[in-house]
This record gives structure tokens, sequence and C-alpha cells, in this order.
């Protein structure tokens, strides 16, 4: 950059100095959450593969080229994603219409490194752990990297290793881009039988004044957010200053931050912004710990496609959960039942 001779160089300086507080109140929870920790050491599968910042560049199309909106898929992981072969069949044919980004838990032990569709995609990570906020923290780094990443990411699908599609790509982009109001697919629950001991979890008054009790939801882990809801998110600090306490020992088992943040701050800044129920479905006869049902390769058939793909007046994209060996009866029936459009 060319400096005028009359340009102070004191003046300059000073510039650049107050041009860092302006970054700062920008994009204060990206530069918070999305720094990448330092590297594990020389021999380390996770460092080698994951453990950088590898992303591709951001699009560089004129802004006056007018582009269709895309999905970003982020998927938050702490194992290998075992159904990558039945996603890249789901992803087939519509590169320009996506991104994929990955959070992988820098202390995960995974057996294969990621190819095709799926290599290079990782944000920078930090450990997560089941109830805890990591798992917020981790899902705001994958927003804020896909906002960043490429503009024109319009919705922001959160997944698992064990989410599985159940409609074709055109039917979910679909779904999703027909929207004129563009709303978030979130889950907002305000009569969940044990409320009240979540909202306690952290101590009788520790979520005042910020979060008063008749605001305070649950749902889903598992969403689809709009872009503002994205950015939404990815800004707050209010809030989540509050959800990041710890809980209480003896109320370690009403602690799901991850179930309770996200639905509790987008209730209280754009509740008619939101549809108010999650495109996952989840299956919670005979949940296990907490967990939802978990289905094996016997129970793969084209019935429980279906039955999984509609709920009252809800059509899901997306389900959950399925083991690992259920990729081959899944791949058997991918073509004629998965992305077959009726």
């Amino acid at each position: 950059m060319l400096i005028p001779p009359h340009f102070s160089p004191l003046l300059f300086s000073s510039l650049l100095l107050l041009s860092v507080p302006a970054l700062l109140f920008f994009f204060p929870n990206f530069i918070h959450e999305a720094l990448p920790l330092k590297n594990p050491g020389p021999h380390s599968v996770v460092d080698h593969l994951f453990h950088r910042t590898v992303l591709s560049p951001p699009s560089t199309s004129s802004p006056l080229q007018t582009r269709q909106p895309k999905i970003a898929f982020l998927f938050l992981t702490n194992t290998d994603l075992s159904f990558i072969p039945l996603w890249e069949r789901f992803f087939q044919n519509n590169t320009n219409l996506f991104n994929i980004y990955i959070h992988l838990d820098p202390s995960a032990q995974v057996e294969k490194p990621l190819t095709g569709l799926f290599a290079n995609r990782f944000v920078p990570a930090k450990p997560t752990q089941r109830a805890s906020a990591s798992l917020i923290a981790a899902t705001k780094r994958l927003l804020a990297a896909a906002l960043i990443d490429d503009s024109a990411n319009e919705y922001f699908a959160l997944l698992s290793q064990s989410c599985v599609p159940i409609r074709s790509f055109n039917f979910v982009y679909r779904s999703l881009v027909s929207d004129p109001q563009k709303r978030s697919f979130i889950e907002i629950l305000s009569d969940e039988p044990q409320l009240q001991e979540r909202y306690l979890a952290r101590g009788e008054d520790m979520m005042l004044p910020e979060v008063p009790y008749d605001q305070f939801r649950v749902g889903s882990q598992f969403f689809v957010l709009s872009r503002r809801h994205a950015h939404l998110v990815v800004h707050d600090r209010r809030l989540w200053r509050k959800f990041r306490i710890p809980c209480l020992p003896t109320m370690e088992g009403f602690c799901y931050p991850e179930e309770h943040y996200f639905p509790t701050l987008l209730n209280i800044m754009d509740p008619q912004g939101c549809r108010g129920y999650t495109l996952t479905r989840v299956n919670w006869t005979d949940s296990t710990d907490g967990h939802p049902r978990t289905y094996m390769p016997s129970e793969i058939t084209p019935p429980l496609i279906q039955e999984l793909r509609q709920k009252e007046s809800v059509s899901y994209l997306f389900a959950r959960k399925f083991s690992k060996e259920c990729l081959e009866p899944l791949m058997g029936i991918a073509d004629d039942v998965i992305f077959h459009d009726k």
C-alpha cells in the first residue's frame, strides 16, 4: 500500500493499533473459540491429519455475480466418519450447492484418513465432552468457520458421526432454500418433564438475570440454522457466559448445556424466526444412559426409512443413531429407497 508523502507515520501507526480493537469487537467469539490448539506432537496422527486449519480459500466470485445459496454441513465428531460413502453418494453432482466442515476432537483415535469431498475440511478443534459446554464451543467454531469461509452458505446443518441422510440432496435443498422467510429448524421445548431441574443445574440463581426460568428452553442438539441465526450464535457472549458455568456435581444428571443453550438463545432473540422442531429424527425408545436408540444392520429396511421420514406433520431429512456396521445395508438401498423421491 502506497502512503502519501504528507501522511504522518505516527498517524498511520495509530490507525493500525485502532484496527485491532475493532477486529476484536466484530469477531469476539470467533477469535476466542476458533484459535487452534498447540500441536500435540510430531508423531500424532491427529496432528498430521486434523490439527491444522486446512479449509480451502473463500470463493472469489464477483459480488455482482448472482450465486445460488449453499448448505453448510457441519460434522461434530469424536470418531471416524464411517458413513462417508453414503454422504458422498448423497452429495453427488451437487458440488456447487454445499460445503463440508468437520470438528474432530483432537484426542480422538481415528483409523482412516478422510479422502474425497471430506478431505481438508477440518476446522481448528478443541476437546469435547458430552453434557458439557465444550460441545457448544465446538458448534460455535463450526458455524464461525462456515460463515467466514463462504458467503453463499445460507443454511447450517449440524450433524454427528452417527447421522445419515434419509432424503435425496435435491429434496433437502428444496426443503430449506424454498422458505422465503429463511427460518431455522431447531427444536424449542418448554414442557420437558425435567425442565426445572435442568434450569437449576448450576445453582438456584446462577442463570439470572440473563435467563429467567420462563424463557429457558430445551431441544435436540442437532439443528439447521439460517445464516442470520448462525451469526447470532457466533456473536453471542451474554448467554454464553451463563451456559459455560459448570453444573453442580449433584446435578450432573440434568446438565446438558448443548441441549439448552441454542433453543434458549433463539427463543429469547427470535422465536418467530424458528420452526420449533428439528429435521433430524431420533428414536428415544429403549434409550440407554441418555443416548437414543442405535439402529443395527438387521433393522435397515425400506420400511424403516419410510417410517423415519415422517412423524405427524414433520418431514425429516436426517436420522440418527446408526451403528457403523449399518453402512453396507444403507448403501444397498441408497439409490432405490433413501435417495429416491416419491
